[in-house]
């Protein structure tokens, strides 16, 4: 069975859930591309549409390996036999559930909103995707949607393979599937139609549903909402995190941007910093060629790393008129020196440990000036970036590094995979299907967002145990 694209998956889909009479359903769309079918489904059932948002929890040295995942409002399920194997300590679980749930957050908020959850306690969870692959994702989302207090889960999905069925059929009170032939590839191999679903459509059809009379009545009172601390423990709800009230961000929490000027070699440079009180590293921005510290996307980066608590500076490398010379634009030893000058200047301040961002030819001049012996940087991320022209320095950087590439940037990707072969630090290169070089396509910044704030957060210390004494 083929299908022409998830709206019409999803309406042969709502047919067959129909069919279960599920007890006082809530479809939750697994985003992104499970909301559209989802959507049919919701209608169908006459039932709230929402969506069920987890992260895996992945083993430090091996994050493939999931040992948990979390859902919001502070829900962790955790696979006991993984963390005991792995022998997973409470800091490593702290540390990686910390970077995970900064992500979990960033996409609650740009799929609702300020609208909170729909409550799930006592209730059927209808969970919908355009298909499976593995089933993982599908089995960590039954295992939140009851620690959320679902009564019954059903998973409904169009197509997925005989064992992925199986293996949910041991968590799922039900299992409706359309299609599950024996030679299975991938999901998107059965839709004659498989665009990506953008954060827009899915943030449309949430807003389209809206809450109905019977959930403004229910309300969400603590422990029965998704969008609230089940165990109702001050300080683990999303507001009370990085970001929240009094955190001293952009956005209305009280934060300010000012305007830093820094001098390198004789020369000033305009910068912008943003330091929120208590942040645990600030994030330096090297800007790629022919761009500066007025750069659309990289504000945009910033901005997502503001609201999860992080220290962001944005800089110009180079002066207007030196700006106008291509020479010193791909000058990387240049640029390294002046992105090392500035992070002087911060340290000056007495500032938090530093992590450098780079697009462009700005990647290889943060790993250039984060491959000096005295560097000292806590992790690295690149965009779209040039590290192979770092050259014979990338032997030498220490810093955790990540390199995001478009899965269609055909000329930087095999650049960015030699690079990384040079590298001897921590590293991973993350390729954003279908995004070319300057990420325009839909959605695909706000992965960018996602991996970069998840990366930084998990190379940083807990700022108690790090900066925060020299800052008192």
């Amino acid at each position: 069975m083929r299908f022409t694209d998830r709206e019409t998956a999803g309406r042969r889909l709502a047919e067959a859930v129909l069919r279960l009479r599920p007890d006082d359903p809530v479809v939750l769309g697994l985003p992104r591309g499970g909301v559209p079918v989802a959507h049919r489904v919701a209608e169908a059932l006459g039932a709230p549409l929402d969506v069920l948002v987890v992260r895996k929890l992945g083993v430090p040295s091996q994050p493939e390996l999931g040992f948990g995942a979390i859902g919001e409002g502070g829900v962790r399920v955790l696979n006991d036999s993984v963390v005991r194997a792995a022998r997973v300590g409470e800091r490593d679980l702290e540390r990686v559930e910390r970077a995970e749930r900064a992500t979990l957050e960033q996409r609650l908020r740009r799929y609702r909103g300020e609208r909170p959850g729909v409550p799930l306690a006592g209730r059927t969870a209808v969970l919908v995707d355009d298909g499976i692959a593995t089933g993982s994702t599908a089995l960590a989302a039954c295992r939140v949607a009851r620690a959320h207090g679902a009564a019954r889960v059903v998973v409904a999905v169009p197509v997925a393979p005989p064992d992925a069925l199986a293996l949910l059929r041991q968590e799922a009170d039900d299992v409706v599937c359309l299609a599950s032939p024996d030679w299975f590839g991938s999901v998107g191999q059965w839709y004659d139609d498989f665009a990506q679903t953008s954060d827009g459509e899915v943030a449309e059809l949430l807003a389209r549903h809206g809450p109905t009379r019977r959930e403004s009545s229910r309300g969400a009172g603590p422990g029965v909402g998704l969008g609230t601390d089940p165990a109702g423990e001050p300080g683990s709800s999303p507001a009370a995190g990085p970001g929240g009230p009094g955190s001293g961000l952009q956005g209305g929490t009280g934060g300010a941007e000012r305007s830093a000027v820094i001098e390198v070699d004789g020369v000033r440079l305009d910068g912008d910093l943003m330091l929120p009180e208590g942040a645990p590293g600030v994030v330096v921005f090297a800007h790629g060629s022919g761009s500066g510290r007025r750069s659309p996307r990289n504000r945009a980066v910033a901005r997502a790393l503001n609201r999860q608590g992080l220290g962001t500076l944005l800089f110009d490398l180079l002066t207007e008129t030196e700006g106008q010379d291509r020479a010193r634009v791909f000058d990387i030893p240049l640029l390294g020196r002046r992105l090392a000058g500035a992070t002087d200047w911060l340290r000056r301040t007495h500032a938090p440990p530093v992590c450098y961002f780079g697009a462009s030819t700005g990647a290889a001049a943060a790993l250039t000036a984060a491959a000096e012996p005295d560097a000292d940087i806590a992790a690295i991320v690149s965009r779209g970036g040039r590290p192979d022209l770092a050259g014979p320095r990338l032997a030498d950087v220490r810093a955790p590094t990540l390199l995001i590439v478009g899965g269609a940037d055909a000329q930087v990707l095999p650049l960015n995979r030699e690079a990384a072969a040079r590298l001897r630090c921590e590293h991973a290169v993350e390729v954003v299907p279908g995004a070319t070089h300057l990420f325009e396509e839909p959605g695909a910044m706000e992965q960018v967002e996602e991996l970069a704030t998840a990366w930084f957060l998990n190379h940083l210390r807990p700022v108690a145990a790090s900066s925060g004494a020299d800052r008192r």
